[in-house]
């Protein structure tokens, strides 16, 4: 019997044996830090890497901004904001703090989502904005990224005399990983700066994906964005899969977010065991609201499933398809070779919203059919290519109909967003 998380739950299925099954897990669930989340996070501030202690640093600093993260990432806000602002007024008092919501182009958080986000009482007591990435009226153009697109980012970030910001480490499907530089770009950036870094000529370069920094041409332009708008302070964590703290890394953004990113590739490093047969998830809550963050985990199952196999996802999508842009293109196009031809024609400055994700879906279901149990309405998920189911025994069922085998291999992710399903980047 495997558990798969989904939503706040977990779903349960029991393999036939038959099947072969391999799993694929990080090493993450079973890392024991003998130290409690508060206590890491602490040893974090006190030793950061790179740079001064927060403390340090917001002496003289008037204006303060902390870039947080929205409501679709299980960053622990309540945990780091409380210890981010306790450093920066035991440096400086009288400074005045805002916390800016690092949205991306996603929809802005809901004051209920904040309060569930960094708790009631500091959303009464602090002034917070929330980064809307159409606002050009509140953006500041900082120059040209090396990908050539403009940089365009919020004033409440490159206007700050000191900026911070909080996140946490996971491997990311074309950033290699999520955290650090990620707060500026595309947290707070505006959306010609997103699609520019999002652009199809990088989407499909070999080294955006997962685990890879080195020659990551989105990584690149995130770097140079965060350094040119000034971030000069991270907290970021690593968390288990009941989105506990298992490490913390703090200081200065670039050598900071880089020893995260070692500790976490030594846990969540998986060479693909390819199969007929590929179940996954999300991870569960928040990151499996919407059928546009699940691409993610998608993308991991796509190094492991055999060309014409199947992929399972199972991930709840409360809040439908997420994104309108995303599921207007892929729902317009039934031939995924072309659709992917037409993405790829597109010039850098000729990205469209949502493009990145459309084109990764397309790439994954020219390889592989895709399964989709969650709770979002049939027609919505068969408009997007894909084969609805409400359980998972349902999904199983219909794979081994579609292989045309009840002995096909399987490969089980019980979370595809916390593994780095490939071989090491090349030298």
């Amino acid at each position: 019997m495997i558990q798969l998380p989904y939503g706040k739950e977990f779903l349960e299925l029991e393999i036939p044996e038959q099947h072969a099954c391999t799993l694929l897990t990080s090493h993450v669930s079973g890392y024991n830090p003998q130290k409690t989340q508060q206590q890491l996070v602490e040893d974090a501030l006190e030793h950061p890497i790179g740079s001064p202690k927060l403390r340090e640093l917001s002496r003289g600093r008037r204006r303060i901004t902390i870039l947080a993260s929205d409501h679709t990432r299980p960053v622990p806000s309540r945990l780091l904001m409380p210890a981010l602002m306790r450093e920066i007024r035991r440096g400086n008092p009288e400074a005045e703090i805002t916390i800016l919501i690092a949205t991306g182009c996603h929809r802005a958080s809901t004051q209920d989502e904040l309060a569930e986000k960094l708790g009631s009482d500091l959303v009464q007591r602090e002034h917070i904005v929330v980064h809307d990435c159409d606002d050009q009226e509140n953006m500041r153009l900082l120059g040209k990224l090396p990908s050539g697109a403009a940089c365009w980012i919020s004033r409440w970030a490159c206007e700050a005399d000191l900026l911070v910001a909080e996140g946490f480490i996971e491997p990311h499907f074309f950033a290699g990983y999520s955290g650090g530089r990620k707060a500026v770009l595309p947290g707070v950036a505006a959306r010609e700066t997103v699609l520019g870094n999002h652009c199809a000529e990088f989407i499909d370069h070999p080294r955006a994906k997962a685990g890879c920094l080195q020659g990551n041409p989105i990584h690149e332009d995130m770097v140079w964005a965060a350094r040119q708008a000034g971030l000069a302070f991270i907290l970021n964590v690593v968390l288990n899969e009941r989105q506990e703290v298992i490490h913390a890394v703090a200081g200065a953004q670039q050598p900071a977010h880089e020893a995260g990113c070692r500790f976490l590739e030594g846990l969540c490093r998986v060479e693909a065991a390819p199969a007929d047969l590929v179940i996954t998830t999300n991870g569960g809550y928040p990151l499996d609201q919407n059928i546009y963050q699940a691409v993610k985990s998608m993308s991991a199952a796509e190094v492991a499933v055999k060309k014409n196999g199947v992929i399972i996802v199972a991930a709840r999508s409360a809040d439908g398809h997420g994104g309108e842009a995303f599921c207007r293109e892929l729902a317009a196009d039934d031939d995924m070779e072309l659709l992917y031809r037409k993405i790829m024609e597109r010039r850098r400055e000729e990205t469209q919203p949502d493009q990145w994700q459309v084109q990764i879906m397309a790439r994954v279901l020219r390889k592989a059919r895709v399964i989709y149990v969650s709770t979002a309405p049939d027609d919505l998920v068969r408009s997007l290519h894909m084969i609805p189911a409400h359980s998972l025994q349902q999904a199983l069922t219909l794979a081994e109909d579609l292989l045309q085998s009840p002995h096909a291999l399987v490969t089980v992710i019980p979370d595809g967003v916390s593994v780095i399903v490939q071989e090491k980047c090349g030298e």
